[in-house]
């Protein structure tokens, strides 16, 4: 079975070319449009991964990381933070807040597959 990637993204370009290059390596992909639903699918589905954008409308991705992480049926799941501003300071405050990883916008795909291979050592 393919392994699940949930991607919450409030910029449907950004969520599109996220889409097609994760389906191009082989992965399942939920696309959500805001942390809101992002959060609720993250409950439901339980993904193997989940990669969200920091600045979003309704709730931000630390209100998403910091909702996963209470609830016991998702705390463990692997989180991704996605973000224009991630630069070594930023990546350093990400990291510090809980999250797993971060990637910087403009994705590049090297730094994409190598958080792929940390957290779907399988894949």
């Amino acid at each position: 079975m393919k392994p699940t990637i949930l991607v919450i993204e409030d910029n449907e370009i950004n969520m599109d070319m996220m889409i097609f290059v994760l389906n191009a390596m082989g992965l399942a992909v939920i696309p959500a449009l805001n942390g809101p639903v992002g959060l609720a699918i993250a409950k439901s589905e339980i993904p193997n991964l989940i990669f969200c954008d920091i600045k979003m409308p309704h709730l931000d991705g630390y209100g998403v990381l910091d909702a996963l992480r209470l609830d016991p049926k998702s705390a463990n799941i692997p989180i991704i933070a996605v973000t224009a501003i991630a630069i070594d300071e930023d990546g350093a405050r990400l990291l510090a807040a809980g999250f797993d990883g971060y990637l910087s916008k403009p994705i590049e795909f090297d730094h994409l597959k190598g958080e792929l291979r940390k957290f779907l050592p399988n894949w």
